[in-house]
């Protein structure tokens, strides 16, 4: 059995097979034409396939939102819960089965304003799940309010002199929770997040992968520059995505054939700081190489301030940190076997021990 993001999950029996359709739910899939979470979707299902589990040993759990309805389209057990609350019925799922492959579905209103301090609390928990944050900057379902990834100035129905507000940087508020695996990917580009789902689903503990995902009725366009498309063109993306990729030097941009790298590279300043240079300009051992594994999260969090907040014209994408720590479940499971070595007797009497254990007074 794999050792996958919640535990030991049980596997397929040797030689059955299962493909996209398999976990594809009889439910007509009812978002907007053009809507983004269908690429995801598509993408979800053909990868789960290759995680060889039994699909009753898998969990899709979503709040609200648009991307909540998730799990309807999934042939997986299931729950549309409520509004921000899906980590923490996560976290009880997890704790108390550790033989199933626990997986959160979360929209970037649902997770990070009403949703925020459960979403944080699973992140510095580690908890052995799998968070797919949609972040389309933008409340969909509810018709095109601000959110709390929205840019300052966003005219919307809620905002209609434009947002007051700074907008939350998700990657930046995973690596401060001090989350273990924190990843960024893109609705449109199916070999990266399939490549970013299955890293995140090897991964013992949380894993948070926030994906860009267009909204095209209340939001559309709002990733253009680092996809190429509307008024920007390939040359446009090139420097606006700066790709992750652990063990390489991190560099973006119009891209040498003979070297491969951009003509953009990170560099470390003076005072700490991250900083974009002319690759050029700066010898090849000044060049910043990336490190998902560096136990410390400052360098990670470094990169993910580059991120531009008004119409992303500067991203880095792919996994920031991936690193190993305890996991909240693991050690609350063992906790309880070591009470009940502690413990003899029945359930019962295990129970009474416990009532009766620690400070008790009698009131006359």
């Amino acid at each position: 059995m794999p050792q996958l993001g919640t535990a030991l999950v049980p596997t397929l029996p040797e030689g059955e097979k299962q493909t996209a359709k398999d976990f594809s739910s009889d439910q007509e899939v009812r978002w907007c034409p053009g809507c983004g979470d269908y690429a995801v979707l598509k993408a979800v299902q053909s990868f789960l396939p290759d995680l060889g589990l039994k699909r009753e040993n898998i969990v899709f759990i979503s709040g609200i939102g648009c991307s909540s309805r998730f799990p309807y389209y999934l042939d997986t057990y299931g729950m549309h819960s409520i509004h921000g609350r899906a980590p923490s019925i996560a976290t009880g799922l997890a704790t108390a089965r550790e033989d199933l492959s626990v997986w959160v579905v979360t929209g970037d209103g649902d997770a990070l304003s009403i949703g925020g301090n459960h979403l944080i609390h699973a992140l510095r928990r580690n908890v052995n799940m799998t968070i797919l944050l949609f972040n389309n900057r933008i409340y969909g379902l509810t018709k095109g309010q601000y959110s709390p990834t929205s840019e300052v100035g966003k005219v919307t129905k809620t905002t209609p002199l434009g947002s007051i507000d700074a907008p939350f940087n998700p990657v930046s508020l995973a690596l401060g929770a001090e989350a273990t695996f924190v990843a960024r990917t893109i609705d449109s580009d199916r070999k990266h997040l399939t490549a970013v789902l299955a890293a995140a689903a090897a991964h013992r503990g949380t894993s948070l992968v926030e994906i860009y995902q267009n909204c095209p009725i209340f939001n559309d366009g709002a990733f253009d520059a680092i996809k190429g498309m509307g008024d920007y063109d390939r040359a446009t993306a090139e420097h606006a995505v700066i790709p992750l990729v652990h063990g390489q030097p991190i560099t973006f941009g119009s891209r040498d054939e003979a070297t491969g790298q951009g003509d953009k590279a990170l560099v470390r300043g003076a005072n700490g700081s991250i900083e974009i240079v002319d690759t050029a300009a700066v010898a090849a051992d000044a060049i910043l190489v990336h490190d998902a594994a560096n136990p410390d999260p400052s360098t990670a969090f470094a990169i993910s301030r580059l991120t531009d907040a008004g119409y992303l014209n500067r991203s880095p994408i792919g996994i920031f940190r991936q690193v190993d720590r305890p996991t909240y479940d693991d050690q609350a499971r063992a906790q309880v076997a070591v009470s009940k070595e502690k413990v003899s007797g029945t359930n019962e009497e295990r129970l009474t021990a416990l009532i009766n254990a620690g400070d008790t007074w009698t009131i006359d």
